[in-house]
């Protein structure tokens, strides 16, 4: 597919600011020259807002001005104004209770400021997990020419000749700590060698799997996903990208052109080849709700159900973001899943032409890095999303991060009340648990936590861990970091803090997890479901002022993304009203 661009010139949006000699284009234009800019520049070209997630306080982004700096050189040699606008920046290692908490508002953030200003497209300058997500569902919701730029992942982590993912072997080490494996000393030794160069997270986790999401939607250029953030030819893309959005809004070429249902659905299968993070699942789904795109739960099981894990990385395999790229990054991916007929070759991408077109020519150079899909990590690795008495609207568990044994397993629920309850518990030698167990932990979703914090992968007992057990069955309403593993159902809809079934699990029930039947079911009667659900009472009334309150009052469930009920669909970029 070709892109067919619109008559040009036209009349862009900026020149509703900046156009004529009224008052109040003098009043617009007069003040920004005091920044020095020639007249010239207003004279219709495109203004291009590069939409910056730079924070020191958001250390992922933490080289993001140094970049904006490369897209700014691209859109001057194409002809484009670009002017840097700091945005909304949520670091998922800083933001308390939690990043996701915060993704709507950055995406609100980003909405009005794309529609309120003289912008007539962007560059979405991203990285850490939570950026990736809003800026791009903020500009779905304006539909203004957008291509996404990430700040790339962090160089490999080593640490005694063994290679350290980030994310990944905090899980690990903490673990083996309380094992009594690994002493403090160590552990705060390794600390070191888990980030060291500017970037995002080294291994499959949201921040690399939110950008080959961006690069499978098409709205980055290829090859941009895997890229180290040091290495100079993330800032060569970073230059590219500004040259590139400036022929996008000539062309008039804008997310809802590119982000389609086969978009999506190209995504939903890459995600499944990359071994991507599950919470992959909750953003795309509230990004395709802006755009107005019908995707469903049953859409990624569908889709990911027969997908190949093919991408032999942590924390579903061996190696980190470095070798990804060297063997030939995500465009590889797409050739392999084009070549077994799981791809739409014709979806449009930001380049103008059809994906298949982008990547048809790549090669692997490592083929056990990028493995045939005959030969992959594991066979079925798409996002399995299990139903049933549980998890009436779904639940989701990541197979290629998970332990084979335990994909069928029934085990006595011991539950957890809420993270409190769970951390005041785990480490008593009284607790009543052994690895045959399942574990459940309630009030931690979207409502619940709020904002469904990463707390899903929950650490097992010391005492089960000193028997040399590393997995058990987990069963929650919360999400879990990207970089993590093992046999975790995550997601369960609806929560425990709006009733769902999961509110009413009690210590002692056993549960049924049954993945290759997409099963999760409480061994209760109907009739005891029933009881049970109607006695139950919400824990509090919820927050009563602030964004937390806007949040409690009116976020979605995460089996249709956790966006706000009030900000679906796509709502333009019309010019407000001029105030002088």
């Amino acid at each position: 597919m070709t892109f067919q661009p619109a008559e040009w010139p036209r009349k862009l949006r900026s020149q509703e600011w900046y156009g004529g000699t009224s008052r109040d284009n003098i009043y617009h234009r007069g003040w920004l020259k005091n920044q020095g800019y020639p007249h010239d520049l207003f004279d219709g070209r495109p203004v291009i807002g590069i939409l910056n997630t730079w924070s020191d306080l958001t250390p992922c982004n933490g080289h993001l001005r140094e970049l904006a700096e490369k897209v700014k050189a691209g859109i001057w040699e194409a002809g484009g104004f670009p002017l840097e606008v700091p945005v909304f920046s949520a670091s998922e290692n800083t933001f308390r209770p939690t990043a996701m908490m915060y993704r709507n508002l950055a995406a609100m953030a980003v909405e009005e400021t794309m529609r309120a200003q003289p912008i007539d497209g962007a560059v979405l300058l991203v990285g850490c997990d939570k950026t990736t997500p809003s800026l791009m569902m903020g500009a779905a919701s304006t539909d203004i020419p957008s291509i996404v730029v990430t700040g790339g992942p962090m160089l490999n982590g080593w640490f005694r000749g063994e290679r350290v993912g980030s994310g990944t072997a905090l899980w690990q080490m903490s673990e083996d700590i309380k094992a009594g494996k690994m002493s403090q000393e160590d552990f705060l030794e390794a600390e070191q060698a888990m980030s060291r160069s500017s970037g995002t997270c080294n291994t499959m986790g949201t921040a690399s799997t939110m950008a080959s999401m961006a690069e499978a939607l098409g709205m980055a250029l290829s090859g941009n996903a895997a890229i180290p953030a040091v290495d100079a030819r993330r800032r060569v893309m970073a230059q590219l990208t500004g040259r590139r959005i400036v022929q996008m809004v000539k062309d008039d070429l804008k997310p809802s052109d590119v982000m389609t249902k086969e978009a999506f659905e190209n995504a939903i299968r890459v995600n499944g080849a990359i071994g991507g993070s599950t919470n992959a699942v909750v953003h795309m789904l509230a990004m395709a709700g802006r755009c107005g795109v019908d995707l469903t739960l049953d859409d990624w099981d569908r889709l990911g159900r027969e997908v190949p894990t093919i991408v032999n990385m942590m924390p579903s395999g061996k190696y980190l973001m470095e070798e990804f790229f060297y063997a030939g990054g995500l465009p590889v991916v797409l050739k392999r899943l084009g070549e077994a007929g799981m791809l739409h070759r014709d979806a449009l991408t930001v380049s103008g032409g059809g994906i298949w077109d982008e990547v048809k020519d790549a090669q692997n150079w490592n083929e056990d890095v990028i493995r045939p899909v005959d030969k992959p990590l594991t066979e079925k690795g798409g996002i399995a999303v299990l139903k049933g008495n549980l998890a009436p609207k779904g639940a989701v568990l990541k197979p290629s991060a998970a332990t084979p044994a335990l994909m069928q397993h029934r085990g006595r629920a011991v539950v957890f009340e809420d993270i409190d309850d769970y951390k005041a518990r785990i480490n008593d030698d009284a607790l009543d648990i052994d690895e045959t167990c399942v574990m459940v932990m309630k009030n931690c979703g979207p409502k619940g936590y709020p904002g469904m914090a990463e707390v899903g992968n929950m650490g097992l007992p010391p005492k089960v861990l000193k028997k040399g057990i590393t997995d058990m069955v987990r069963i929650s309403d919360a999400r879990m970091s990207g970089t993590a593993y093992g046999t975790v159902v995550l997601h369960t809809a609806p929560e425990a803090a709006v009733g769902g079934p999961l509110a009413v699990v009690r210590t002692g029930d056993m549960i049924e997890l049954d993945v290759p039947n997409r099963k999760l079911h409480l061994d209760v009667s109907d009739a005891e479901l029933a009881d049970r659900l109607a006695a139950w009472t919400p824990a509090t009334d919820g927050p009563d002022s602030g964004y937390t309150k806007l949040f409690h009052d009116h976020v979605e469930g995460a089996d249709t993304g956790a966006d706000f009920d009030f900000l679906k669909g796509c709502r333009g970029n019309e010019v407000p009203r001029d105030s002088h």
